[in-house]
């Protein structure tokens, strides 16, 4: 068997990273993403690689030669790859087709080694990788028979979002036997470029085939195998975070994304904030009933919103101002800000980081004498802390550490600073997950733990099972048994450089987030952790 490499393409989307050299020369995490090719090809027992080369091509001969570790290197070269697409680069190595089975590839994919080997190994002779269409997917797709035929390929002008349950999106690797490319895919690949010219795709001449009663070309479904394909730098971003090695490098690299993991449908985040309750189901209900016109007019001004908000909260529209997201409301309220600002940490980043653009603005950090322990702090204390500052950040209940004041005792402090002529901001994002059962009153915190733990505060029938742990690095992937009684069912599991435990709880949600980079270090490392306003 041989390997086939289509390699001629411009890449513009990749824009400065393509500008002086082929797509396949882009490195990622370190390594080009033809050397990342080659080695899969060499590792899956092939020793013959046939590259389509065009734009810079002399840039890829240089650097491979014609020989990399124990894969012997030819080339052919398409010399009108920019007024060309993949199906005359395919059309020019046709020969090649003809003279042994072949493993066909595009060169701006990445994917785990294995793959190669496994589709090799297959004992189908001819496959189309494909994978289960995911939202984030984009190009060809196909939908199969029950036996894991090909029996479709539909181009993305054709794609159906009421289909899509029945889509896989095609991985670009295939298998061709030399007899099915002697019989079918060559005379089929020869007939189509005369009729409709070489600035087509060679997946079009498989969408004819496919219409056949018997074609022939099954599908190689995967399994959970890494894979992406490298179009622009968006790609090129996300691609380096999931084929990451080092562990540390990759939560890193996950992190830096702030909640945006909609390219990751299998990471469970829970570092940042997401209300289970809203919106409602009604709400969504009507959501999808209006969506057209939520879409594509114009929404009310904000004196509407103002007076939309007041009516739901029984206010006077006066003290109401809505924003665009919390995070415009807070660079507007640093702006207006003067003096010293005081700032409990671990504390929503956010605030302080939009204190930072105000130069009127000096930054004082309070961090809680039983760090780390459980980060409480009570009214006294933030009263203590005030002394210094010109104005007081209350974040109740607070994020991350899920520290509570209570309302009695919020106003108090209100009263306090309004005496020594200072300002006190309340931020009361996260008000409606605090319990209320022991009224929050003396900072009272709920801290990571077991379910032996958490019944010490007698309520270890609020929660229903697995809880996240605020550990160390976790040394391996494992299942471990709570450390604090051999009788504890609970069970918590290792994930790369976090030990996890999650919890679920039956009447309220944990308020969660992440240290400070600096208080990471004096943590060592804690990392993600989680705590739970009572």
């Amino acid at each position: 068997m041989q390997a086939l490499i289509l390699a001629a393409g411009m890449g513009n989307r990749l824009g400065k990273y393509t500008r002086n050299n082929t797509k396949c020369m882009l490195s990622l995490n370190g390594k080009t993403l033809i050397e990342r090719a080659l080695d899969a090809i060499s590792g899956a027992g092939i020793r013959r690689c046939v590259i389509v080369a065009g734009y810079h091509k002399e840039n890829l001969v240089s650097f491979l030669g014609n020989k990399y570790n124990d894969v012997a290197i030819e080339y052919v070269f398409n010399d009108v790859y920019h007024k060309t697409n993949n199906i005359y680069s395919l059309y020019l190595a046709k020969d090649y087709l003809l003279r042994d089975d072949t493993l066909l590839l595009e060169s701006d994919l990445i994917f785990e080694a294995s793959l190669l080997s496994d589709i090799v190994s297959s004992p189908e002779l001819n496959v189309a990788a494909v994978a289960k269409w995911e939202a984030w997917m984009d190009g060809t797709v196909v939908q199969l028979s029950g036996d894991n035929e090909i029996a479709a390929f539909i181009p993305k002008k054709a794609f159906s979002y009421d289909k899509k349950e029945s889509y896989y999106k095609t991985v670009n690797i295939y298998k061709f036997s030399r007899e099915f490319s002697t019989a079918m895919y060559v005379p089929f690949l020869e007939a189509y470029t005369r009729a409709m010219g070489n600035n087509e795709y060679y997946e079009q001449v498989l969408r004819v085939i496919a219409t056949l009663d018997r074609c022939g070309l099954k599908a190689f479904v995967l399994s959970g195998q890494k894979w992406y394909e490298i179009d622009d730098a968006q790609d090129k971003d996300i691609a380096e975070t999931l084929f990451a090695e080092d562990g540390g490098e990759k939560l890193d690299l996950m992190a830096r994304r702030y909640g945006g993991y909609w390219r990751f449908p299998g990471i469970l985040d829970y570092c940042y904030l997401v209300n289970p309750y809203f919106p409602p189901p009604r709400m969504r209900a009507e959501i999808r009933s209006y969506f057209d016109t939520l879409l594509t007019e114009y929404p009310s001004g904000l004196n509407v919103q103002n007076l939309l908000a007041a009516k739901l909260f029984n206010l006077d529209e006066a003290h109401i101002l809505a924003g665009n997201g919390a995070a415009e409301l807070i660079r507007a309220l640093a702006l207006s800000l003067s003096g010293t600002v005081g700032v409990v940490y671990p504390s929503f980043n956010e605030y302080a980081e939009s204190f930072a653009l105000n130069p009127a603005v000096r930054l004082a950090a309070f961090l809680p004498k039983n760090i780390p322990e459980n980060f409480s702090y009570t009214k006294d204390d933030a009263a203590g802390f005030s002394a210094e500052c010109d104005a007081l950040l209350l974040i109740n209940p607070d994020n991350p550490s899920g520290n509570y004041i209570a309302r009695n005792e919020v106003l108090s402090l209100a009263a306090q600073l309004k005496t020594q002529g200072k300002r006190l901001i309340v931020d009361e994002s996260c008000v409606d997950f605090a319990g209320t059962e022991n009224g929050g009153g003396g900072g009272h915190v709920v801290t990571g733990g077991c379910a032996c733990r958490l019944s010490e505060y007698g309520r270890r029938e609020k929660f229903k099972q697995e809880l996240w742990c605020s550990g160390d690095k976790a040394r391996r992937t494992g299942i471990g048994r709570c450390e604090r009684s051999p009788e504890c069912p609970q069970e918590y599991v290792y994930l790369e450089y976090q030990c996890i435990r999650r919890i679920f709880f039956t009447d309220h949600r944990q308020v969660s987030g992440r240290l400070p980079s600096g208080l990471q270090k004096d943590q060592n490392r804690k990392g993600t952790f989680q705590k739970r306003a009572s």
